[in-house]
């Protein structure tokens, strides 16, 4: 009995550990990228740590590992960070061509990479209704009237992304998409840490796992100072501009003989 009661213990911790490795299977159509070598890499400390690495052969490679916990971790070629990953327990698929880097086999990754499709299919609209703008000028268009339409197009767009980045993270503010997102946003859009009202609403609107998150945190509190010494300084400038100007002083003219 004892030794069966073992033997259904090892099984068990075998297959528990099964179920936290992952698998990464990658391919390359790109020929000058044979014999360079891609690295997982997560952040520790604020620094970039490699955790596995292969170098691609003939246009494939693989990575494999343990996940004590699911995170989010970046992929790179050589020293350049190319594209993002979730790192959890499954098999993934990484492919790599001219124009895009895709990873897919895990829920996770399924759901980051139809974000960043719908993102770059948006993004994608934006430039080419810029295109259209020029191309309405060829065509005859008022420079204004071409100028008004690209607006009222960009608008619509800018829109429809902040609506849908909005709706992502809310969606995953109980898993690491939500909080990468969401910082992803915010270190695109500023050169350092400020909150709209559309990203202070997500905050706001958050569970206490989301707040707590310790980069959102951090990321928060450094927002709300800096927006602090903002307002603390326009108070100032705008003091200084209602403030009493004193009379010129007298110019003193040279005694004359």
């Amino acid at each position: 009995m004892t030794k069966q009661f073992l033997l259904l213990l090892l099984i068990t911790v075998f297959l528990s550990s099964c179920g936290k490795s992952y698998k990464i299977k990658g391919s390359s159509s790109v020929p000058t990228l044979d014999g360079k070598t891609v690295y997982v890499k997560v952040i520790k400390n604020d620094k970039w740590v490699t955790i596995d690495s292969a170098e691609i052969v003939h246009g494939e490679f693989k990575l494999n590992g343990s996940v004590d916990s699911v995170e989010m971790a970046s992929i790179f070629l050589d020293d350049e960070s190319v594209a993002p990953i979730v790192l959890e327990s499954g098999a993934m698929e990484l492919s790599i061509t001219q124009s895009d880097i895709t990873v897919k086999g895990t829920t996770l990754n399924d759901k980051l990479y139809k974000f960043v499709a719908k993102k770059n299919y948006i993004d994608d609209r934006a430039q080419e209704n810029q295109r259209l703008e020029s191309q309405r000028i060829l065509d005859g268009v008022d420079p204004d009237e071409a100028q008004e339409q690209m607006n009222e197009g960009n608008t619509k767009l800018s829109d429809e992304l902040r609506g849908y980045v909005k709706s992502f993270i809310r969606e995953n503010y109980d898993n690491v998409l939500g909080p990468s997102v969401f910082l992803m946003v915010c270190s695109s859009t500023f050169p350092y840490p400020l909150l709209t009202p559309d990203l202070q609403e997500l905050v706001d609107q958050a569970p206490e796992n989301f707040r707590n998150n310790p980069k959102i945190k951090e990321y928060v509190a450094k927002a709300k100072d800096n927006i602090q010494n903002i307002q603390e300084q326009q108070l100032l400038q705008q003091h200084e501009e209602n403030a009493p100007q004193a009379p010129p002083r007298p110019q003193v003219q040279p005694n004359r003989y």
